[in-house]
Parts: C-alpha cells; sequence; structure tokens
C-alpha cells in the first residue's frame, strides 16, 4: 500500500512541475516514477555488492529488508531529479515576442541597406 501512495505522489510533483512550466506534464509524471524504481535498483545493486564485499549478513529473502533498501533509495533518485529539473527550468528563460505587432513594420537593417 506505501508503495502505491508512494509512485502517486512522486506522479503527481511531477506532473505539477512540468505544468508550471509548460512542459509535456504526462511523459514528466511517467517518467519520474521511472526514474524512482530506477533508483529502486541501483540502490539493491549497491547494498548487494557492499553485503558481499563488506561480509555483510542480510538476509535478501524477507521483502521489509527489500522495502527498507528500495524505498530510500528510490526516494532519493526522484528527489534529486526533481530539483535538477526544477534548477534546469528555472534557468531556462523563454523570451516571449508579440509578433503580431511587428507585421507591415520594416526591420532597421533593411532601411540601411536600402538607403
Amino acid at each position: 500500500m506505501l508503495s502505491i501512495l508512494l509512485i502517486f505522489f512522486i506522479g503527481k510533483y511531477f506532473y505539477e512541475l512540468a505544468q508550471d512550466y509548460y512542459k509535456h506534464r504526462w511523459l514528466y509524471g511517467v517518467l519520474g516514477i521511472v526514474v524512482y524504481y530506477f533508483g529502486t535498483m541501483i540502490g539493491g545493486f549497491i547494498v548487494a555488492i557492499l553485503s558481499e564485499l563488506l561480509g555483510w549478513n542480510m538476509n535478501f529473502e524477507s521483502s521489509l529488508t527489500l522495502t527498507a533498501i528500495a524505498i530510500p533509495s528510490g526516494l532519493i533518485f526522484a528527489v534529486v531529479f526533481y530539483f535538477l529539473l526544477q534548477r534546469n527550468w528555472k534557468n531556462a528563460k523563454v523570451e516571449v515576442k508579440d509578433e503580431i505587432q511587428d507585421i507591415g513594420k520594416q526591420k532597421e537593417n533593411d532601411l540601411e541597406e536600402s538607403n
């Protein structure tokens, strides 16, 4: 049940972030969920490798152990990706140009060339 709530809220926050910056909402909502699952996978690999290298005696057959590993690592990846997207979109300024008022006007360069 916890994972369903996490998936819902991760998708919701990425959806709203994309909506705030006029991006593809559903694409980034699903991408946030994919990044969460990618983070859980990478976190599991890291803990499994460290367990073998350092000789930790972990029970990987227990779903509680796997959940305790997966949730924090997935959330870390999702939060980092969220803030990277937010920072990138804040820094990218869109220059809105009202071109409808410029219809029929000659540009300054065109006037200089004709003289």
